[in-house]
């Protein structure tokens, strides 16, 4: 991938990365409650997990889990690129 200003030292946290982390524990921890995603200013995604949840007695929330574990090894950039600047709501 290319960097967004070749040359130049991008600051990948004031761009969103800052919430990289936050996203991933909660994607974790309260995954099947779509916490993570509202995190990430997803509201349609948030109530569509908060209603799979429901409506799979929890199985559900291991979609959530596999999130946080997805945002967490990402790189600062690729989270970014993928979920801040491309606005990709799933996986």
């Amino acid at each position: 991938m290319q960097s967004v200003n070749p040359g130049q030292m991008t600051d990948w946290k004031a761009l969103g990365a800052d919430k990289k982390l936050v996203a991933g524990i909660c994607g974790i921890l309260l995954g099947g409650f779509g916490v993570h995603k509202f995190i990430l200013g997803y509201t349609t995604e948030g109530i569509i997990q908060i209603v799979i949840t429901f409506v799979t007695c929890g199985v559900g929330s291991i979609v959530g889990l596999v999130e946080g574990i997805i945002y967490l090894t990402k790189s600062d950039e690729d989270f970014v690129r993928t979920y801040i600047q491309n606005k990709k709501g799933w996986f």
